[in-house]
């Protein structure tokens, strides 16, 4: 069985795309056809990173808004915004 692949959208190239869409909303769908698993797997780690400055309880609705908004801006925004006061850790 061939993977699905995608033009993806982050990394400008043709990738494995994902085995379904992320969320069953128009957003989840755009990202299904848009997005690799590779870059996925970046926004999963962003995400981390996100739930943790924001010290999001996951099981609430707004960490469902947050999430959405931070993969709307991730995948198709110039910009991804860093939660307010974020300091990236330091190379060591």
């Amino acid at each position: 069985m061939t993977e699905r692949m995608v033009k993806c959208i982050k990394l400008g190239q043709e990738l494995p795309g994902l085995d379904a869409p992320p969320t069953p909303s128009e957003l989840g769908r755009k990202v299904y056809e848009n997005v690799s698993k590779q870059a996925w797997d970046e926004f999963v780690e962003y995400f981390k990173m996100v739930i943790n400055e924001y010290r999001l309880d996951l099981t609430s609705p707004m960490a469902d808004q947050i999430f959405e908004q931070k993969m709307n801006e991730y995948f198709f925004s110039d910009n991804p915004q860093m939660p307010e006061g974020y300091i990236p850790p330091e190379d060591t």
